[in-house]
């Protein structure tokens, strides 16, 4: 599934092609959309995208005539893209906008659990994510104070949307190594130091897989470049990189889980 940094990356892309773009049309071949397929088709053609932003793993576009705003969550398969109309078809692009500048923006979703919102107010979907966690409200004191009243492991705590939103299972597993930290730590066991060491864990790396354009696995977000710099992720039976011990698998909250045995005691 894409994570914060690939939909942070998606929304730099296309930041510059689609602000300023009035919608035209709308072809939707997928009903699990809110509001309906048809009602999609009444509301979207004639509004103009004025801005364009990520919440958590939510991309959010601001449309005018004001009183709507459009967020679309890419699921685990879902990729964005401009295409010419008579571009190459894609079977998957089931949810297509057209853009007054005859371009199109498919959305591009092979499993189908990528979805749109077309919403009066955005809190009703947004208001339930935990804080950016490179915002400022996500500092170290707020998270030393919040994992000391939870018990529980840490790993799945932290890709709790609604603890913190945008971290999934990949940069779960890396900052979590730059920590130090064993993934099955309660919450409540970290003391101050360690939460901190995880605070600045996350941050790092978050920050590093934006700069290198998010994490390339296969065909599902191509281009970026910071599947070369993961040190557990993937890396099962491969040394760890600081220590040289066998990174190790295991399932987690039904969730594969990297970790090295011999820096996250």
């Amino acid at each position: 599934m894409p994570e914060l940094p690939e939909v942070e990356t998606t929304v730099r892309r296309l930041r510059p092609e689609i602000v300023g773009r009035t919608i035209t049309g709308v072809r939707l071949d997928w009903s699990r959309h809110t509001p309906t397929p048809a009602e999609l088709r009444s509301l979207l053609p004639g509004r103009t995208v004025v801005g364009m932003a990520r919440r958590g793993k939510y991309l959010v576009l601001d449309l005018e005539p004001a009183g709507r705003t459009l967020l679309i969550h890419l699921g685990m398969s879902g990729r964005l893209l401009t295409a010419a109309p008579d571009a190459d078809p894609d079977k998957y692009a089931h949810t297509v906008l057209s853009m007054d500048n005859g371009r199109q923006l498919r959305f591009s979703d092979a499993r189908k659990f990528g979805r749109l919102y077309l919403l009066a107010d955005p809190r009703t979907v947004l208001g339930r994510l935990g804080p950016e966690p490179l915002s400022d409200a996500f500092s170290a004191g707020w998270l030393t104070e919040q994992l000391a009243r939870r018990r529980r492991a840490i790993k799945p705590l932290i890709m709790e949307q609604s603890f913190i939103a945008g971290i999934g299972n990949i940069y779960a597993d890396e900052a979590l190594h730059r920590a130090g930290l064993e993934p099955r730590r309660p919450a409540n066991s970290l003391a101050p130091a360690e939460a901190d060491a995880l605070h600045g864990g996350i941050q790092a790396v978050l920050a590093e897989a934006i700069e290198h354009g998010g994490t390339s696995l296969d065909w599902v977000y191509p281009g970026g470049k910071m599947q070369m710099r993961l040190r557990v992720y993937g890396r099962t039976g491969r040394p760890c990189l600081a220590c040289g011990s066998s990174i190790e698998r295991i399932v987690l909250g039904q969730r594969s889980t990297h970790f090295c045995p011999c820096c996250q005691r």
